[in-house]
């Protein structure tokens, strides 16, 4: 027994120096060294066996290959619920790309649907990827800052309605009014009974609403946009237009815009809209179709005519539409004397549809071109040119106001005479 002891001493001593001495005694590479280290380092942590048996090294080794069975299969096991899982939601892998891009800082949007996850993992290339994700984050920066903006306003807007409310208060409280106030409902009633006037007994303009199909999605909003304008100024005129909304069938794209722009105001606007033609509701013989494309120059405004304006915005110069649309329907057709009054500079000739309705409603209040023609944008013209007789003794002659003529001086004296 001491025999015993006295060995593994010194077997322990030993191989505590060979583990010092032996890296640097076997003259090798530098990539040798650190194996030899560990592999003595791992030696020096395992007990000394004294007398180990073949038993107990068969039982070892056998335990040691069940852990490694062991090992293995749960690893398998990993790797498939991994692959599962990314099976059953392919959109994970992109989520994830997602919130690590996020913590590096880069341009990535806090909110993705489900379709634009899609169309990012559809990307091929990682710059495609970042490239979609920027354009992402920019248009959801873009979208705060309108919302910002938008309370903003309104808080503003809120605010001002409440100082004026409080001056009004003030104001009753003293009851001295000099003149008749004119509350904004007031005006409202005012048009509005105007309006009703219109439908009743006023001169009909038309617009021909059956240009969709012409235009791209961002022209349409143009043209109902002029549509909202030019319907603005009629109400405020002093003899407004019945206005017409005619061939605007309710599933087409004119009609979901005015919906969406007015609300619940459309059942309210006084005006027609129809899906039936102009042609339809009004004799041939009293409609004039206005298009800048007409050879007819239009040289005063007729009273009891009814004029008819195509509903379009044609950024991509197709000439020629509504003019081929009128003579199809043999319709006459007029355009407005743009060449004879203006000095035209740059530009087409083709005005928006607010501009023809303030031209419009001018001519029928004051028959002046001049008045008139005031609503042509100045960046298309350099100036007028001179009126010519005619016109400008038709405007004396409206301006005159209508007396009877009584009989000349000395008219009785001659006819006594004769007889």
């Amino acid at each position: 027994m001491p025999v015993f002891l006295k060995m593994s001493v010194s077997v322990t001593f030993i191989r505590t120096f060979a583990r010092v001495l032996l890296p640097f005694a076997q003259n090798r590479k530098r990539r040798v060294l650190y194996p030899v280290t560990l592999q003595g380092y791992m030696s020096s942590k395992t007990p000394a066996v004294s007398c180990p048996d073949k038993e107990s090294t068969s039982a070892e080794q056998l335990d040691l290959d069940g852990w490694k069975i062991t090992m293995k299969s749960s690893v398998q096991e990993d790797v498939s619920a991994v692959s599962g899982t990314n099976d059953e939601d392919p959109l994970a892998a992109t989520r994830e790309l997602i919130e690590m891009w996020r913590l590096l800082g880069k341009e990535v949007p806090e909110h993705i649907s489900e379709g634009e996850l899609e169309t990012l993992r559809e990307c091929v290339s990682k710059s495609s990827k970042k490239k979609y994700l920027k354009y992402l984050y920019v248009k959801e920066k873009m979208k705060k800052a309108k919302q910002v903006k938008k309370e903003m306003k309104a808080a503003a807007k809120e605010k001002a309605k409440n100082d004026q409310l409080l001056e009004t208060t003030k104001e009753n409280k003293e009851q001295n009014f000099l003149f008749l106030r004119l509350w904004d409902r007031n005006m409202d009633i005012a048009m509005g009974w105007k309006g009703a006037q219109a439908m009743q007994f006023g001169q009909p303009f038309v617009f021909d609403m059956a240009y969709d199909s012409y235009m791209k999605p961002r022209e349409l909003q143009n043209a109902v946009s002029q549509l909202l304008e030019s319907e603005g100024w009629n109400r405020r005129n002093v003899d407004p237009f019945h206005i017409y909304f005619c061939n605007l069938k309710t599933d087409s794209p004119f009609y979901r815009e005015l919906i969406k722009r007015y609300g619940e105001k459309w059942n309210k606007l006084l005006l027609t809209a129809t899906e039936k033609s102009h042609v339809d509701l009004f004799p041939k013989d009293n409609i004039i179709y206005l298009t800048a494309d007409s050879p007819n120059i239009m040289t005063t405004f007729k009273h009891d005519k009814i004029y008819i304006v195509g509903s379009f915005v044609d950024k991509n110069m197709q000439p020629g539409l509504s003019l081929a649309k009128a003579k199809r329907l043999n319709l006459k057709t007029e355009c407005l004397p743009l060449d004879k009054y203006l000095q035209w500079d740059i530009g087409t000739k083709n005005l928006t549809l607010d501009q023809v309705t303030r031209i419009l409603l001018c001519l029928k209040n004051t028959g002046s071109w001049e008045e008139a023609l005031k609503f042509v944008p100045k960046r298309k013209h350099t100036g007028y040119l001179e009126i010519s007789q005619h016109s400008q003794e038709f405007v004396n002659r409206m301006k005159k106001p209508k007396t009877i003529n009584s009989f000349p001086k000395g008219s009785l004296k001659i006819y006594t005479q004769k007889r």
